[in-house]
């Protein structure tokens, strides 16, 4: 039976990805009540390494880090009556939910253990490694009903490990647009755990935080009500902080426009409303909901070629000369070698200083890259070339590690398929299979039309020329190879300013690397936020590593730290 209906329903995270802090497990668990922990384990970097494991194999293909944090999570689980919801399933939701089985039986705690199937596509897509449907909470959602103490899936939305919960608790049915919609956006305030509570905000040395202790964070939890309203908070005592910034921040993380799509429903992510509800109580409220779109996103991954690189250290005078010198030498020894590497990128970071007190700090470090179809074009061809050069090179010549033979690099892509078409299923502790039946769907979704623009400040006040992220916060990061930036404001002076200062085209010339790229600005009010996709950014995504900063994490904080011209009121 789910918890009683009048009472919030409490739902923790304990897991941002594959990797994550590994005893949170335990603290979510002891620090406070519960009645659902949640973790999120798969991102599309992880389900390549997934798929590398089961190539291996076969019996992996999920999270492993998630059952050794079950031999000691499944009795105070059952000692307090919290149940358990994972897609660290990954590749093999049915494998994990039998090692799941296994390890009860070991440690003599008795759970009843489902899992969600259907999301694995990989067949209809011939040279894929894995192609996965992102399902809805559905599935997991029809585990809880029979009973499920661990549910288990594949590949889900990060929010439908919130969503599958919340129709279970709260009996909501799949027109309850609004609801549904308040659990998404509850659901991506959780998923990326201590984001939600002080972790990688742009604004953690701000003076209002001191003596807060950054040092571990609290994983965040959601108080979910039945009209789907919700409270962002985290367990007492915990570390880190929530306030209406932090989850900003969070909510605008790999996201992009209005209209927030996923296979529950589509939450309108500028109807959301955020406010202080006591010290680490932020309450959202007045989440709108649409019907989801007929098709589902399935991310595909597959073997993209091979990949090598050297990192050379040019240290003290002459670094351009340096530089160019390594470029002339490699570049020669490519064209004596039988293959040239498809594509040869290099990259010089200035992080050298003049006058320099260590020898670190008196060096730039050139970056070479190297990719090709053929393993043999980024081998020796490459390793020799650099260190061929050790003695005959430049003064002072060394590279930070040894050049390798190379090594396989992935590639995402996003494909969609009709949401009829997926045999979305609930697998019981007795085999029974559950069908998941098929929300009704929308047509294809359209942009919001932008809403009108706060009344610009008053012309010819006074100005300095300061960084961007004195007055603004930003987070940023992956989807496929585009990249996202959400950039925020704290008040409404300063939502005049930025909602007309920063424009695509300033975008572009804060951001150079921008240049030639489509951008596409978001205008979210209610947050006083912005939102940018820079189409393309990212190449063929994380695993392929295309550029210095491949989920491109710190591109935010890169626009913070660009000068412009500020009103000496903001600041």
């Amino acid at each position: 039976m789910p918890p009683a209906e009048s009472a919030p329903l409490r739902i923790g995270n304990a897991s941002g990805f594959y990797g994550d802090r590994f005893d949170a497990v335990r603290e979510m668990l002891t620090g406070g009540e519960l009645d659902v922990l949640t973790g999120d384990y798969l991102a599309e970097l992880t389900m390549l390494i997934l798929g590398r494991d089961r190539m291996k194999d076969p019996r992996l293909g999920y999270a492993k880090t998630f059952l050794r944090q079950l031999e000691e999570g499944l009795g105070l689980a059952r000692e307090r009556g919290v149940r358990i919801v994972a897609n660290a399933g990954g590749l093999n939701p049915s494998g994990l939910a039998d090692a799941v089985r296994e390890l009860a039986a070991r440690v003599g705690v008795p759970v009843r253990v489902a899992h969600v199937e259907g999301d694995d596509l990989t067949g209809r897509f011939p040279g894929a490694l894995a192609a996965n449907a992102y399902l809805g909470g559905g599935g997991i959602a029809a585990c809880l009903a029979e009973g499920a103490d661990v549910v288990v899936t594949g590949r889900v939305t990060d929010a439908a490990l919130v969503t599958g919960p919340a129709q279970w608790h709260f009996g909501w049915g799949p027109e309850d647009h609004d609801a549904l919609a308040g659990a998404v956006v509850a659901g991506h305030v959780l998923e990326c755990g201590t984001q939600a509570t002080g972790g990688n905000y742009a604004f953690f040395a701000d003076e209002r935080y001191a003596g807060r202790d950054l040092r571990r964070p609290g994983f965040p939890l959601a108080e979910l009500h039945a009209d789907g309203s919700s409270v962002i908070t985290k367990h007492p005592g915990t570390g880190g902080f929530v306030d209406i910034g932090t989850v900003t921040a969070q909510l605008l993380y790999e996201t992009g426009g209005a209209r927030y799509a996923g296979p529950d429903v589509t939450a309108r992510l500028d109807s959301v409303r955020l406010t202080q509800d006591g010290p680490d109580r932020v309450r959202v409220s007045g989440v709108r909901g649409e019907a989801p779109p007929p098709e589902l996103k399935t991310g595909l991954n597959r073997l993209g070629g091979w990949r090598n690189e050297v990192v050379f250290v040019l240290t003290g005078l002459d670094i351009d000369a340096k530089a160019r010198l390594v470029r002339e030498q490699i570049e020669d020894a490519f064209g004596r070698a039988k293959s040239r590497p498809a594509e040869v990128c290099w990259e010089l970071a200035r992080t050298d200083r003049p006058d320099a007190a260590t020898e670190e700090t008196a060096s730039a470090l050139l970056r070479l890259v190297v990719r090709d179809r053929d393993a043999e074009a980024v081998g020796r061809v490459v390793s020799g070339a650099a260190v061929e050069t050790a003695l005959g090179g430049y003064p002072g010549f060394h590279v930070t590690s040894p050049p390798g033979k190379g090594a396989p690099y992935g590639v995402f892509e996003a494909a969609y398929v009709d949401a009829g078409s997926v045999a979305h299923t609930a697998v019981l502790d007795d085999g029974r299979r559950l069908p998941v039946p098929v929300a009704p769907r929308t047509r294809a979704l359209e942009p919001v039309p932008e809403p009108p623009l706060p009344e610009p400040p008053p012309a010819g006040g006074a100005t300095r020329r300061a960084p961007l992220g004195l007055v603004a916060g930003a987070r940023s990061g992956d989807k496929g190879g585009d990249a996202n930036i959400g950039v925020w404001v704290r008040t409404d002076e300063e939502w005049r300013w930025l909602a007309h200062e920063l424009t695509v085209e300033r975008l572009r010339e804060l951001l150079p690397e921008t240049a030639g790229l489509t951008v596409v600005r978001h205008v979210l009010p209610n947050l006083r936020a912005l939102n940018f996709t820079v189409e393309g950014l990212l190449g063929e995504g994380v695993a392929a590593q295309a550029r210095f900063d491949p989920q491109a994490k710190g591109l935010g904080e890169w626009l913070r730290a660009r000068h412009v011209d500020i009103p000496e009121s903001l600041l």
